[in-house]
């Protein structure tokens, strides 16, 4: 994994906009709609030229695939594993119980539950024993899709490094809950450790093609707002610990220096007053077998995060991937701005090599579902690599 040796690099958490026609056909197949194969194929690839391209234009350095072959991070697993059935009885999350006008607001400013809308809250059930598909049918085809897009692309210069990313175990276990009565599963332990295993195959598959592999796990900050809004902490974070254990069994095989691990507070635009603060989340988080940390720490409710970072830095081998770009809004940083956000990590870190430039999550997270245009996306990492070019005039003096 580079780190930022000669200057601050830049990278992004891995989601990005979709072609129109792409988002369509994504949405057609979370509704269980045919969709034409050679149709698709052809639509992913001119979409993640796109997006390869639009990476290298604004000077991404660290860049992924976008996530175009899929409709979201989070529910694509039932796609490619048996055992789900059903639909899960997921909490509805704290910001739309304790502020009832932003979530009629929400809900009928961005999702409505239409055919033209992906799927959000109803994921299936774990209703048996889970398998990964034996062939990886579908990984092989984002990761061939990708490959061969980044092929076509190389004479316009090409990314310093890639990654792809993949929804850890935990998060799986509490979007695709464990029915009650899964013959398969006693407890949720057994469930989440039985989901490691299989998502093992994935993840080792995706550092075997030359990526970066960089874990989603949200589930480590944003489950307070959802599952354990109404327990105490301590059963919290007996969960957090969990799943930091299911994630290592995950990629017991993978040097800890080819893995990200991404945690953020949930990837909307709302008022946000019940998140976990970062600080008592860290030493679980830090015991994660991982080589670089992603933190949503741009928006306004964790813009003073790095605080509790300086207080309790990373160990050595984990470099930091600070958000220092909000995505829920069209707002613009300015690089100034970003400057000032990456020297605040870097003292907090007190190493500017182990500080890499980043997005608190992604643009799009959801096919045909964003909260930032999509003009306003290439802009806002533009801003990014200006930001980290003012800061490493700063930092190398």
């Amino acid at each position: 994994m580079k780190a930022s040796e000669e200057r601050i690099i830049t990278t992004h958490v891995g989601s990005l906009p979709r072609l129109p026609e792409l988002d369509a056909l994504l949405v057609r197949r979370d509704h269980g709609k045919t969709v034409d194969p050679d149709e698709f194929a052809a639509t992913v690839d001119r979409s993640l030229d796109y997006v390869i391209q639009r990476q290298l234009d604004v000077g991404v350095d660290v860049g992924s695939d976008g996530e175009q072959p899929r409709v979201s991070y989070m529910t694509y697993v039932p796609e490619r594993m048996s055992g789900f059935s059903g639909v899960s009885d997921r909490k509805q999350l704290m910001d739309m119980v304790r502020f009832p006008k932003y979530a009629q607001m929400y809900t009928q400013r961005t999702w409505s539950g239409r055919d033209d809308q992906p799927k959000i809250l109803n994921c299936p059930q774990a209703t048996d024993k889970v398998r990964y598909d034996p062939a990886l049918r579908d990984a092989r085809f984002e990761l061939d899709a990708f490959d061969r897009s980044l092929a076509r692309n190389k004479s316009r210069g090409a990314l310093a490094e890639t990654f792809v990313t993949a929804i850890s175990p935990g998060m799986i276990s509490v979007v695709n809950l464990r029915a009650e009565h899964n013959p398969a599963y006693p407890t949720d332990r057994d469930y989440v450790l039985d989901v490691a295993r299989e998502m093992k195959k994935e993840y080792e598959l995706i550092v075997s093609r030359g990526h970066l592999l960089q874990l989603d796990a949200p589930d480590l900050a944003m489950e307070r707002q959802f599952m354990f809004q109404d327990r105490p902490m301590s059963e919290f974070l007996k969960r957090v610990e969990l799943h930091i254990e299911a994630i290592n069994i995950a990629v017991a095989d993978i040097p800890r220096d080819r893995i990200r691990l991404h945690v953020c507070f949930g990837n909307w635009d709302g008022p946000h007053i019940d998140d976990i603060e970062l600080g008592p989340i860290l030493p679980l988080v830090y015991q994660a077998k991982i080589g670089g940390l992603s933190l949503s720490c741009a928006n306004p409710r964790h813009q003073h995060e790095h605080k509790a970072v300086k207080q309790q830095p990373p160990p050595p081998e984990i470099l930091l991937l600070p958000g220092v770009i909000d995505v829920t809004t069209n707002y613009l940083e300015h690089p100034e701005v970003v400057a000032d956000r990456i020297c605040q990590w870097v003292e907090a870190v007190g190493d500017r090599e182990r500080v890499i430039a980043c997005t608190d999550c992604g643009f799009g997270t959801f096919a045909a579902f964003a909260f930032v245009a999509e003009d306003v996306v290439w802009a806002k990492l533009r801003m990014l690599n200006e930001g980290a070019r003012l800061a490493t005039k700063r930092l190398w003096k």
